[in-house]
This record gives structure tokens, C-alpha cells and sequence, in this order.
């Protein structure tokens, strides 16, 4: 095959989006060349939905990442109506008849943001405590499963505990009662007491001291 191929035309699918489209017989030719069924195709700008649509229809797994509002305007569309099983751009060939699914994800506001005056990193305001618990859960590793005391596990003995409250000694106390001596819990909290003298399957971190390492940010020159 040459490196030129001029039997395929502009486009094979009406989706208005006529800076970015690609003909689906295109992405088609591109994917059977390094892929097999079920690999992954990743497209990391997704535009109207074209190589997610393709992949679908191939039976390869896919992943599209999409910032622009036509994520919402053509690829959600899109996508359902594969799914449903459209008969346009390569269906025919492939004998595309409909089935599977997606899932679609939205990406989360930052859970730390500069404070507006100080020199310092914040909780970002928009996040209520229960999406800054999960958040944290997620950061260090634990399932968000708050029952009790407890926001979340990681095993069948180690759990985690995050408050908005001053942790002393006493409070510690309170929320470990029901700890089993081989059990652990970490506890996350934006205050607490200096020098105290924890057991050995206590911890406590700092909210937004200790997450701060866990987190990314654009560098200060940028």
C-alpha cells in the first residue's frame, strides 16, 4: 500500500464538524494496521467522536479524551447512536448491528487551588467535605466507604478518618475505640494537638500540608 492514499474521501459521516472530521473508512485503515480486536485506542483530542466510533465498531476497546464542549454536542450523541446501530461510514462493512456501551467521566474541579493572598495552597472552596473525604480516599489509596467513624478502607485493617475538626488526644480516643490492636487508621485533619504520643497503628496527616506532595501543579513559571 502507498504512503499516499487518495481513495478516500474527506469525510463519511454528516456530524457537522468540518475542521476536524475524519472519514471513518480512514481511522478504519489506520486501526486494522497496528491493531487487533479487543486492543485499546486511545484518542486523547476525541473531537466529533470519530476514532471512538470506529474502534466501537471494530471491537477494540477505546479511550476518548475530549475538553471542548462538543464532547457534550457530538461524541455523547455519537456514541449512543452506535451503540444503537447506525448504519453509517464502516457499519456495513463490519456488519455493525448496535451493542456495548461507554462510560463517560467528567474531570473534577483541583482539590487544592492558591489562596487568593497568602503564599499557600488551599482546600478548594467548591468542594463540600463529604467530595473532599472522597477525594483524600482517593489520594492515598483507600475505597471511599464512609460507615461509622471511618471514611474508607484499603484492606480488612487498615481504614481512614478525615474531619474538619481539632484532633487532641481525646478525640483520637473517641474514633478508635472500635479499633482492633491489629488494625490502623489514618487520620486526616486540618488541626491538631502538638507532641502527642500516638500508638504504633495511629497516624495523622494534615490537611493541606500532606497532600500537597500527592497533588500536581503547573510550575510557578508557567
Amino acid at each position: 500500500m502507498d504512503t499516499i492514499w487518495t481513495d478516500l474521501t474527506s469525510s463519511a459521516f454528516n456530524w457537522k464538524f468540518p475542521n476536524g472530521e475524519k472519514n471513518e473508512k480512514l481511522i478504519e485503515r489506520i486501526i486494522s494496521m497496528i491493531t487487533n480486536e479487543g486492543d485499546i485506542v486511545l484518542d486523547s483530542f476525541l473531537g466529533s467522536g470519530t476514532t471512538a466510533a470506529v474502534a466501537h465498531k471494530m471491537k477494540r476497546r477505546w479511550i476518548g479524551i475530549e475538553k471542548g464542549d462538543h464532547c457534550y454536542t457530538h461524541c455523547i450523541n455519537r456514541l449512543i447512536d452506535v451503540i444503537d446501530g447506525e448504519q453509517s461510514g464502516i457499519s456495513r462493512d463490519f456488519n455493525w448491528q448496535g451493542g456495548g456501551g461507554f462510560k463517560f467521566y467528567e474531570l473534577a474541579e483541583p482539590l487544592l487551588i492558591k489562596n487568593p493572598i497568602l503564599p499557600i495552597y488551599q482546600i478548594n472552596p467548591v468542594y463540600t467535605f463529604d467530595m473532599m473525604a472522597e477525594a483524600i480516599c482517593k489520594l492515598e489509596g483507600f475505597k471511599y466507604s464512609p460507615v461509622g467513624e471511618y471514611h474508607g478502607i484499603s484492606s480488612e485493617n487498615r481504614f481512614i478518618h478525615v474531619t474538619n475538626q481539632f484532633v487532641n488526644s481525646s478525640y483520637v480516643i473517641s474514633i478508635t475505640k472500635n479499633l482492633d490492636k491489629h488494625q490502623s487508621l489514618l487520620i486526616y485533619c486540618t488541626k491538631k494537638q502538638s507532641k502527642m504520643i500516638l500508638p504504633d497503628n495511629i497516624e495523622i496527616k494534615k490537611i493541606p500540608k500532606d497532600l500537597l506532595e500527592k497533588c500536581s501543579f503547573e510550575s510557578e513559571g508557567m
